[in-house]
Order: C-alpha cells, then structure tokens, then sequence
C-alpha cells in the first residue's frame, strides 16, 4: 500500500511541477505518474550506477554532479514517453529543482503524520 501511495505522490509532485513550469507539459493524471514512476526508476538504476562513477566529481561539486544527474535522468525520460515533454536542458534542471521542492514538503507532511 505504501508503494502506491509513493507512486501516486510522485504523480502528483510531477503534475504539479509541470503545472507551474512553462516549459514542462504532461498530457494528463496517468501520464504525470508513470513519467514519476520512469524518472524515480531511472533515477534508481542508471542514476545510481552514473553517481557511483562520477563519486570523485560529486564530492568536488559538493552535490552538483548528482543533480546534474537527475536532470539527465529526467531528459532520458522525455525522450522515452511522448505525454511527457520538457523544452531542453534548462527547463528540465527548473523540473529537477520544483520537483525536489515538491516531494521535500511532501515527505514533511508525511513524518508529521507518522509521528
């Protein structure tokens, strides 16, 4: 149950970025999750493989490199649905961004109620 409720807050978190971003655009609620469900998905296998390759450059940056990565996994999910369209590179490091945002005050919503 926990599962569904994380994919249908991940749908949301993308249909409210895409909502408040003009270079972003999701056809509708079903297209908003599964582009959630791809982009946490990628974020789980390539990122991760990506981010333990570039460890060295991440510590550098301090972070930036995994963030980089993250915009690259939301690319990748562009290019991958067509209900699902974001305007370039700098459009999607704005969706990176809201997006984190987003789910950021969703998981603070989430540990108050556990509590």
């Amino acid at each position: 149950m926990r599962l569904i409720i994380e994919i249908l807050l991940m749908g949301a978190a993308v249909a409210i970025a895409a909502y408040l971003l003009p270079g972003v655009t999701v056809e509708n609620f079903w297209a908003a999750i599964i582009a959630g469900a791809l982009i946490a998905l990628a974020n789980a296998t390539i990122g991760m493989i990506l981010r333990i390759l570039t460890f060295p450059i991440n510590f550098l940056t301090l972070g930036l490199m995994s963030f980089i990565i993250t915009v690259l996994m939301v690319l990748l999910v562009d290019q991958l649905m067509v209900s699902f369209n974001t305007q370039g590179f700098f459009s999607a490091f704005l969706f990176a961004a809201v997006l984190a945002l987003i789910q950021m005050i969703f998981s603070a919503f989430r540990s108050e109620k556990a509590i």
